[in-house]
């Protein structure tokens, strides 16, 4: 994308935690999609209960938990530094715990989303998923 639309001003080490967080958030959520679509043809209303209950807060928590022992020494840090922020908002639906360990979650998505280590992102998502048992068949 940032060759179609050009490169950011900043390098992704230089972004606040939140805003690695924003665009992780979305960028996970993508992920999250495209795998239960993938699952075959359905209703829509059942592909959004699905992927909300994978999004959400306390499953994020959930998968960090299970791949914590995987992030190199940069990405706890990056992790460590997004669960920390102080953000303005809080979870409607999820402990303060939870909401803040996904938000560093998504923060180290967007890091490795923006430092183009996307593949690097899928590995720790399917890692996390396969250990959590989220999805309703196994990942190959």
């Amino acid at each position: 994308m940032q060759d179609t639309f050009g490169k950011g001003k900043l390098k992704p080490s230089q972004y606040s935690a939140l805003g690695l967080a924003y665009i992780g958030d979305g960028v996970y959520d993508l992920i999250i999609r495209t795998i239960v679509l993938d699952l075959g043809n359905g209703k829509v209303k059942n592909f959004h209960r699905m992927t909300s209950n994978i999004v959400k807060a306390e499953s994020q928590a959930k998968v960090v938990n299970a791949i914590l022992d995987s992030l190199t020494d940069e990405e706890m840090a990056i992790f460590k530094h997004g669960r920390n922020a102080k953000s303005a908002t809080s979870a409607k639906n999820a402990s303060i715990t939870d909401y803040r360990i996904a938000t560093g979650f998504e923060a180290l998505i967007g890091y490795l989303y923006l430092s183009h280590e996307m593949d690097r992102a899928m590995e720790l998502v399917k890692e996390g998923l396969t250990k959590t048992e989220l999805l309703p068949y196994t990942l190959s």
